[in-house]
Formats: C-alpha cells, sequence, structure tokens
C-alpha cells in the first residue's frame, strides 16, 4: 500500500500542480475561453493512461515484463533528475511554453496548441505512474492509490492557497529519493524476470539470487 501511495501521490501532485498553473496563467492573462482545451487534455490523457495501465496488465510473459520494468526504471530516474534541476523554475518555463501556444494568431489553433501542452504534461505523468505501478504487488494496492490521490489533491489545494510557505524543490527531493530507491527495486525484477525467460548467462543461479527483491 505504501509504494502505490506515495507513487500516486508523488506523480498526482505533478498533474495536479501543472493543471493549477496552467489555469492560473489563463486566468492571469484574461484567456478563459482555453479551459475547455485544458479539460479535454486532461480527459485524453488520463484515457490514455487509462489503457497503457490495462495494456500493462495483460503483460505475463517474463521476458516483456524485463523489458517493461527497464524501460520504466530508465525513464523514472532520468525524469526524477530532471525534475530536480527544474524544480525552480518550472512554473516559469511552463507559462513560457503556455504563452507561446496561447497567443498564435488562429484562436482555433490557440486551442489546439492549449490542448497539446495540457496533453503531454498530463500524460507524462500519466504513463509514469502506469509504469511504476504495474511494478506495485502490495496488498490494499486501491486504497493505496486512493490515499495517494487525496493526499495529492490537499497538497495541490495547500499549494493554491498557501503556496509561498510549501517548498516544492524538498517535496521534489524528497519524493524523488523514493522513487529512485524504487526504481533499484525495479532493476532486480527486470533482471528477475530477464532470467525466468533464460536470456542471460546462468540465468538459473541468477533467478535463484534475485528472488527475494522481487516484487512479491
Amino acid at each position: 500500500m505504501l509504494q502505490a501511495m506515495i507513487i500516486v501521490f508523488r506523480e498526482g501532485f505533478e498533474s495536479f500542480l501543472s493543471v493549477a498553473i496552467i489555469f492560473a496563467y489563463l486566468k492571469k492573462t484574461g484567456r478563459d475561453w482555453l479551459r475547455p482545451a485544458v479539460w479535454w487534455g486532461i480527459v485524453v490523457a488520463v484515457g490514455a493512461s487509462a489503457v497503457l495501465g490495462y495494456w500493462l496488465q495483460s503483460v505475463n510473459q517474463p521476458l516483456w515484463e524485463g523489458i517493461v520494468a527497464l524501460v520504466a526504471a530508465v525513464l523514472v530516474a532520468s525524469f526524477v533528475i530532471h525534475i530536480w534541476r527544474v524544480a525552480p523554475t518550472m512554473k516559469r518555463e511552463m507559462e513560457a511554453k503556455l504563452e507561446a501556444r496561447a497567443s498564435l494568431a488562429s484562436a482555433p489553433w490557440a486551442w489546439v496548441g492549449v490542448f497539446v501542452l495540457t496533453l503531454l504534461m498530463i500524460t507524462r505523468e500519466g504513463m509514469e505512474t502506469a509504469l511504476l505501478l504495474i511494478q506495485v504487488r502490495q496488498g490494499n494496492f486501491w486504497l493505496g492509490c486512493g490515499l495517494g490521490i487525496a493526499l495529492a489533491a490537499a497538497m495541490s489545494w495547500g499549494w493554491a492557497h498557501f503556496g509561498h510557505r510549501v517548498n516544492i524543490k524538498r517535496f521534489f527531493q524528497v519524493t524523488g529519493l523514493f522513487l529512485l530507491m524504487f526504481t533499484v527495486q525495479i532493476l532486480f525484477y527486470a533482471v528477475h524476470e530477464f532470467s525466468e525467460a533464460e536470456i542471460l548467462p546462468n540465468s538459473e543461479a541468477i533467478h535463484t539470487a534475485t528472488e527475494p527483491y522481487s516484487s512479491d
């Protein structure tokens, strides 16, 4: 439950934060007519992430499970490091991208630009969440996900009302450390599945050695 809760909390907060920044900037610049583009971007992004999660649940061959685990480890580790670097300027960079898309000469193109920006921001978090959650084998999985979403929403509300008191950089540092530790466990799981698929030298010995570190 704890793994699922922290994963959803971290990724959910990033999603909530991104949406909050977009809505706040549209309101500040008098572009409320673009808000539907944001909502549609959220809907499509959540749908795409759900489809990925459903497909990943059907992956039950050791070779593919190992590949998915390896991809998840690489993506998550690289993105955590990236967020550590850009967290202090994330709001400013998002607003600059949003301004470029919302300022397009044609209203339909501006709508599409905001929609695509939202879609990419939320889908990135959703895909990362799906890749991480597929590795979780603990009990009370759905309870952990529900608590994570609730905490992310509460954290986002706190940021919106008391943003000057929320240390975003420290939040990303602490939760990023957890994700990096979880990434190491995912790497063990990838090696375990590759050995089960018998594509590694001495696969039987490796499979036995990594069994205690599997997701279960």
